[in-house]
């Protein structure tokens, strides 16, 4: 049929493959189609995640073509010994340029991520959100969290779990030896939109008051736990953060700052963003009455 179609609409125009331009382009359906039919494809996008896919599903596939059988030549003992094997061109110019990237990264902020002694490395760190309770008694710092889950698939639920010590919210980390304590559900967080509650004495703010005390600048921050990953192993692991994390976040940020002077040396503007957020657009505006202006 393809063919067919192919065939006919060359000829419906004079010989020469029409010229199709799609300029809103999309998920690129209509040039893919167009492409297939034979015709010369021109297609357009603002949108840079449209314009990755199409490359995807339009340009790659006819520059890398299918997977290809080569050859290798090895050497041992005297011996030569030829072995073939199957090589996708696209997925090694894709590993090939990840590694890269990821080798460029580690150069500069590898040491914000210090390897674990068992050789995990830290892949990401959770933070919550805080306020203090507003019981005159109390005052305790409530970690904002609308739940508690670190893992939650069929075969792995990892969770942290909230406990009280000293007026204080600790956290432990629950379910990675598969076992779950009675009474706890980690998806009843501290807050839901926007009403929370403390627990250390269980009073209950209204949206209002959380809302102006991030207004009031009163709002903090906590890290709670970090993620880790093994190179040589399967999945992710789990564990509450420390000091020493924390030391690592603080020389982070100063690094941060170091290097934003440097870019603003080079650039000329400001590196990290800072412009107002508009705030009738419809996203933003929730940010807006959280006191984030920028």
């Amino acid at each position: 049929m393809i063919e067919k179609a192919r065939k006919e609409i060359l000829e419906a125009n004079g010989g020469v493959p029409p010229k199709v331009l799609d300029p809103f382009g999309g998920g690129g359906s209509i040039p893919l189609e167009a492409l297939r039919l034979g015709c010369e494809t021109y297609s357009n996008d603002y949108n840079p995640v449209a314009v990755l896919i199409q490359k995807c599903t339009l340009e790659y596939p006819q520059k890398y073509g299918k997977p290809k059988e080569i050859e290798e030549t090895n050497t041992y003992l005297g011996q030569t010994q030829i072995n073939k094997r199957t090589i996708n061109l696209l997925l090694d110019d894709v590993k090939r340029w990840g590694n890269h990237v990821l080798e460029e990264a580690k150069k500069e902020i590898g040491k914000f991520y210090p390897e674990e002694p068992d050789g995990s490395i830290p892949v990401g760190y959770i933070w919550a959100r805080t306020i203090p309770c507003q019981n005159p008694s109390c005052g305790a710092e409530i970690p904002l969290m609308r739940q508690y889950w670190l893992a939650k698939k069929d075969k792995k639920k990892v969770s942290l779990r909230p406990f009280v010590k000293n007026k204080k919210v600790e956290f432990e980390i629950v379910g990675q030896n598969n076992s779950f304590p009675n009474n706890f559900d980690p998806e009843n967080g501290t807050v839901a939109r926007a009403v929370v509650t403390c627990p250390v004495c269980g009073a209950v703010m209204d949206d209002k008051t959380t809302r102006r005390l991030f207004q009031e600048g009163k709002a903090g921050q906590r890290m709670v736990a970090v993620v880790l990953h093994h190179p040589e192993k399967q999945g992710k692991t789990y564990r509450l953060a420390t000091e020493k994390d924390m030391e690592i976040y603080k020389q982070a940020e100063a690094y941060l700052e170091k290097k934003r002077g440097e870019l603003f040396e080079q650039w000329g503007m400001e590196p990290v963003p800072n412009e107002e957020i508009d705030q009738n657009s419809v996203k933003p505006r929730t940010m807006w009455l959280y006191g984030m202006l920028t």
